[in-house]
């Protein structure tokens, strides 16, 4: 019995594991079977003991039972100076919009869409802070978007400047500008104009305003580069009204030149361009102004301020003053005394003659001329033909 269970154990072995293994698993069994009692059931025991103790099968966890496990202690109470425990609500702005920033539906109700958000209220300019109603009549309008770059931001419609003493200066008609530009006219009339005026013995009441803003190119030309007034920058003056209704034109020359010429300094002092009578023949008739911007702050003042014209024109040229030098002559062309007093005899006994000719025909009797012999026609034509 004891071959034959050797024998079986070994074959099993070296199928399972091989002939190393076997020869191992041989070793092993003679060694343990040689110890083991002649009985069949100490012999099944012994055997298991041998294979459990060979293959070292890990025991399995004891499942629980129904036993109750050891108690866990509990925390300490929260001392009464800690802070709340409690979440904070949430901002409007933060129920209103999600975390992950997509507007979800209101009272959480699927299908329906958020109302937008309102757009926040943009925020005045400093210029338009100081650009107050103590200073001039500028209403704010909306920003423009034109075509080709035309319009621009922070828009006022001038109606009006408002001098030191609270009196209004119109602007006929009203000019759309930009804030920037609307307070340098607005400095130029109360600083400079309306103290002009005064020395004048009257007051501004009124600027002639001939453009503002106007979606155009340079000098209105078709396809010419961008005008300042395109982007609301500049504003072409005529002249101005005063109280006492008299207009002074900036361009007309009966206007005093030292006028003329006061408005042109502070103009070309304040503005960095200035175009009048002289620049081209755009600006004959009215003063062109802007807020420019070049490079290295270069500014351009082109008004030339001319003299009145004379009442009458000249018919005659002026009377050559004594102490004008001589003329020079040139000696082909003066005269020589010989030749020209041969020419007076010859032409003083030419005339003498003929009158004397004349006289003699006039003096004889009317008498018969005598017949003239008629000789006989030649024949010239047929000669001249041959010829």
């Amino acid at each position: 019995m004891n071959f034959t269970v050797r024998k079986a154990s070994r074959k099993w072995a070296i199928g399972a594991f091989g002939r190393s293994g076997a020869v191992m698993v041989t070793v092993a069994v003679a060694a343990l079977l040689l110890g083991m009692p002649s009985e069949p059931a100490q012999a099944r025991k012994a055997s298991r003991t041998v294979w459990d103790d060979l293959f070292r099968v890990p025991p399995s966890k004891p499942r629980a039972t129904g036993h109750r496990a050891a108690a866990v202690p509990l925390p300490r109470p929260r001392p009464a100076e800690a802070p709340s425990d409690e979440r904070d609500e949430p901002d409007k702005e933060q129920q209103a919009s999600p975390p992950n920033g997509k507007p979800g539906p209101p009272n959480g109700k699927p299908g329906e869409q958020a109302a937008p958000a309102p757009q926040p209220t943009p925020q005045p300019s400093a210029c338009r802070l100081a650009l107050t109603d103590a200073i001039a009549i500028a209403p704010s309008i909306p920003d423009i978007k034109g075509a080709g770059g035309c319009g621009g931001e922070d828009l006022v419609r001038l109606e009006a400047i408002v001098l030191p003493d609270s009196r209004r200066v119109s602007v006929k008609p009203a000019a759309v500008l930009r804030c920037t530009m609307a307070s340098a006219l607005a400095d130029w009339i109360r600083k400079d104009i309306a103290p002009l005026a005064e020395r004048l013995g009257s007051a501004i009441s009124d600027i002639d305003n001939f453009d503002s803003f106007e979606c155009r190119g340079r000098n209105r030309i078709v396809g010419a580069k961008l005008s300042e007034h395109g982007r609301a920058n500049a504003l072409d003056v005529r002249g101005f009204k005063l109280a006492d209704g008299t207009f002074i034109s900036l361009t007309d020359r009966t206007v005093p030149r030292g006028l003329r010429e006061s408005v042109l300094r502070s103009a070309c002092t304040r503005f960095p361009t200035v175009l009048g009578p002289g620049s081209d023949w755009y600006h004959e008739d009215h003063i062109h102004l802007d807020l420019m911007e070049r490079r290295g702050n270069y500014r351009i003042c082109q008004w030339d301020v001319w003299d009145p014209l004379p009442p009458k024109a000249p018919l005659l040229p002026a009377e050559r003053p004594e102490e004008a030098p001589p003329r020079e002559v040139a000696e082909d062309a003066k005269p020589h005394a010989g030749k020209s007093d041969a020419g007076k005899s010859d032409t003083g006994k030419s005339d003498a003659s003929k009158s004397d000719a004349e006289k003699s025909d006039a003096e004889r009797p009317d008498e018969a001329e005598p017949p003239r012999e008629q000789k006989p026609a030649k024949k010239k034509r047929r000669q001249n033909r041959r010829s």
